[in-house]
């Protein structure tokens, strides 16, 4: 998302109790915060050594996105503040890293209100901004530089193939600035059926091709984070080799907006999971709701919002943290354990979904 105007246009056991979820450490889980931020990103890891990891940050201020499909936001710093109240149920006093997956004002604009709020270590990012619009992107990257120029964070620029340093589990750079690993992953790089009579999308100029996307291995557990990163490059990680392999949980690229999130991407990866991270009236395409639906071996579909674009393909209501109305900023949450065994609960209704290991 860059500018005021969008452009964009069987199975496991449900648990009817209240959410297991904790505050403080919960022993050798991984603990996975998915918090509303209004159709941006902000997803925070907890790991066993209770280091964090937070991907994005939202909004700078209280914005949403409108049934127009322009933005508009108010004083305040909503999204701040969210992250840094679900950082205090996990018991965090600071944020170890915070990994920058690109420069748009829905992933990047709220680092420095967030950074005013708790203390943070490490940013991690795919180098300088390539998005010349002359507007908000600038901006919102600006502000990110003045804030590193204080010196009081390491920086950290990790390139494709490159591991994270964080204590917990293993997480591995698949994309960044528009690069992507050039080895299939361990265990990957078969040869992707899905490709047959497939053929590459026009390439992408903007920040979200050049997202800076993860790998998360736990233990058995294996979920995937490519930020916004864009059909064209997920036909180079699925084609002719699947380079990614099998993922247990996928966190849906681009809020589920139809840049992303192929058939023969998400076909490939063959997901147990997805959660997208979408608003009302940001993500939540139709035509992605479909695929994911669709996707091999899919067990649920879980979103942060009900997706007004989406009308009968959203998935069940027990499974999206806002349904229609005013919005109650729940999110979602997931707890793993390296058997490859996960729960998600949704913050709403308390309720609990178990994932047994495969």
């Amino acid at each position: 998302m860059h500018s005021r105007i969008l452009k964009w246009t069987i199975l496991p056991v449900l648990l009817l109790a209240v959410s297991a979820f904790a505050a403080g450490p919960a022993g050798d889980k991984l603990r996975i915060y998915f918090i509303d931020v209004e159709g941006g990103q902000s997803t925070l890891f907890v790991t066993p050594q209770n280091e964090s990891l937070l991907i994005d940050a939202g909004w700078p201020s209280n914005c949403a996105v409108n049934s127009k499909g322009t933005f508009d936001c108010a004083p305040g710093a909503r999204d701040a503040d969210r992250i840094v109240a679900v950082a205090k149920k996990a018991g965090l006093s600071k944020i170890d890293y915070v990994l920058v997956t690109h420069y748009h004002v829905d992933h990047a604009g709220g680092i420095p209100p967030l950074a005013a709020r708790i203390p943070i270590g490490t940013f991690i990012d795919h180098g300088p901004n390539r998005e010349l619009d002359k507007g908000i992107t600038e901006k919102d990257y600006a502000d990110y530089r003045k804030l590193l120029a204080t010196g009081k964070y390491k920086v950290l620029e990790p390139k494709p193939g490159d591991i994270l340093p964080i204590r917990g589990f293993k997480a591995t750079v698949v994309s960044s600035d528009g690069s992507l690993i050039a080895n299939a992953l361990p265990g990957a790089g078969q040869n992707n059926s899905y490709c047959r009579g497939a053929a590459a999308d026009e390439p992408d100029r903007t920040e979200n091709s050049r997202s800076l996307g993860i790998e998360i291995d736990f233990g058995k557990l294996r979920l995937l984070d490519l930020g916004d990163l864009t059909k064209d490059k997920e036909f180079q990680l699925a084609c002719p080799a699947n380079k990614l392999g099998r993922i247990d949980i996928y966190i849906v690229s681009h809020h589920g907006w139809d840049q992303s999130s192929s058939a023969v991407f998400v076909d490939a990866i063959h997901p147990r999971v997805a959660i997208m991270d979408n608003g009302a009236n940001k993500g939540g395409s139709a035509s992605v709701l479909k695929t994911v639906a669709a996707a091999p071996g899919l067990e649920t579909l879980w979103q942060i919002h009900y997706s007004e674009a989406g009308a009968g393909d959203n998935t069940q209501e027990q499974y999206i943290a806002n349904p229609r109305g005013p919005d109650s900023a729940f999110g979602l949450e997931l707890s793993a354990a390296k058997d490859g065994s996960f729960d998600v609960a949704n913050q709403r209704t308390g309720v609990t979904k178990h994932y047994l290991a495969q």
